[in-house]
């Protein structure tokens, strides 16, 4: 009898929800009967370790720093261009010269050098060319926010995705603890069945029968261990540390039952960063067709510069040294007058990615609403579930009890009574994963309304 009051001891709940699911008083699963290897890791310990050392998220912030950079260098587009350019060109020569009116003598110069020196200072300032440097500094700043809203949906998809590896783990837990217990039925079962044997009062099928199904429970336990390995590893590698590290857990999973449909709308709506990244988008669009029509306008540039040359020639003809400086400033403007019609294609182009954007919105808005309608339906169901198990639970067991009664003082067959046993494992099993699935469910639901960060817990 205490044996089975463990069992009943074994499972925790929920606190109270509001019709039609009707509210349990809250219960506290033991898992004590295993003993688990490492140090106790919480889910904000899991989390944390995730968000810090995730490979995913430090690429969508080192993206999301390069996008900062553009943006802060594009101010430069507002500023003057100046260049400066040094040339020096120098040669050696060997000069023989004889000359056709027969007066001068024949000069022999060797190692003549000639050097010439150019040293100057260019300014090139973009005073107009449309408005384009606006918009793309406008552009580019719109392309800062859709980084950070990237970052941000891959922190919470990973905040998601640690906690439910953290929950599978309790779970894989509390059918190893669920299976355990069932073999501690079934020894029971086959040392009774060999006693019985032994003084002649049951059969040795009895035994045999007894026997097979305690080798049953035995590998389907060594199965569930492995689970609880692989949702260990799992979890690891979530966190981003040794697969093998050994950890223990806690062993509750807490459901909340105060989820309202319309906070997680008007959340979403408002909140959910893909429905953002959607709208930053179209918002980079409408800019790239501004931009598309600035190229159609006059380009108008101011010009300037400053040239300093020397020569040096040491060949004895012509300008022997000289040093020269110069100033030069202007005004040049352009303005497309026919570019093969390419400018009307890229305006096309550029309007209709806009109008592909705006669909994409709107599509990406359909999918998440109808995403949390399916989730808020399968939350509710999933409550409702656990609500119907843990009662089929508590009768499996009762029905354990009785029947292991019967059992030993032969009123039952052992056919009769592993009926009543695989009955109660299911029954445990299904209370298991409802509660699991409304716990995945709530997450999701965390997710998709953008409260996961806050209400993760």
């Amino acid at each position: 009898m205490r044996f089975f009051l463990s069992l009943l001891l074994f499972f925790s709940f929920f606190t109270s929800w509001s019709q039609p699911v009707q509210p349990l008083a809250p219960r506290t699963r033991r898992t004590s009967v295993i003993t688990q290897e490492g140090e106790t890791l919480t889910l904000q310990e899991a989390i944390s370790a995730a968000l810090e050392k995730s490979y995913q998220v430090r690429i969508f912030r080192s993206q999301e720093q390069i996008a900062r950079t553009d943006f802060k260098t594009a101010k430069a587009s507002f500023f003057p261009n100046v260049t400066g350019n040094l040339t020096n060109n120098s040669n050696l020569q060997n000069l023989r010269q004889e000359f056709l009116d027969g007066l001068r003598p024949p000069q022999n110069l060797y190692g003549i050098t000639n050097r010439n020196t150019q040293v100057g200072v260019g300014v090139n300032w973009t005073v107009f060319n449309g408005f384009g440097n606006f918009i793309t500094y406008d552009r580019l700043g719109e392309v800062v926010k859709i980084s950070e809203v990237n970052t941000r949906a891959n922190i919470e998809a990973t905040v998601a995705d640690v906690a439910t590896g953290y929950y599978d783990v309790i779970r894989q837990l509390q059918q190893l603890v669920s299976l355990r217990q069932a073999l501690d039925i079934s020894r029971d079962r086959l040392e009774l069945a060999r006693a019985n044997y032994e003084v002649g009062t049951r059969s040795r099928v009895d035994f045999l029968s007894a026997q097979v199904d305690y080798n049953a429970d035995s590998s389907a336990l060594v199965t569930q261990q492995q689970n609880v390995r692989n949702a260990k590893v799992l979890l690891n590698t979530l966190i981003v540390r040794d697969p093998a590290t050994e950890f223990a857990v806690r062993d509750t999973i807490i459901v909340r039952t105060d989820i309202s449909l319309d906070q997680l709308r008007e959340s979403l709506t408002n909140n959910n960063p893909l429905l953002i990244a959607a709208s930053l988008n179209r918002r980079v669009a409408d800019l790239n067709v501004r931009l598309a029509r600035s190229q159609r306008l006059p380009v108008v540039n101011l010009v300037g510069g400053y040239n300093f040359t020397a020569i040096d020639n040491q060949g004895g003809f012509g300008v022997r040294s000289a040093r020269n400086d110069a100033l030069q400033y202007g005004i040049q403007a352009s303005i497309p007058i026919f570019t093969g019609f390419n400018q009307r294609r890229l305006l096309a182009n550029a309007q209709t990615n806009a109008l592909i954007t705006e669909y994409q919105e709107s599509d990406q808005r359909l999918q998440l609403q109808q995403a949390l309608e399916q989730t808020y339906s399968q939350y509710r169901n999933s409550l409702i579930l656990v609500n119907l198990e843990l009662e089929s639970f508590k009768i499996a067991n009762e029905n354990v009890e009785i029947a292991f009664e019967r059992y030993r003082v032969g009123n039952s067959t052992a056919v009769e009574f592993r009926d009543v046993q695989r009955n109660a494992v299911a029954a445990e099993t299904r209370l298991i994963n409802a509660e699991y699935n409304t716990k995945i469910a709530e997450i999701e639901l965390l997710r998709l309304s953008s409260q996961i960060l806050q209400q993760t817990k």
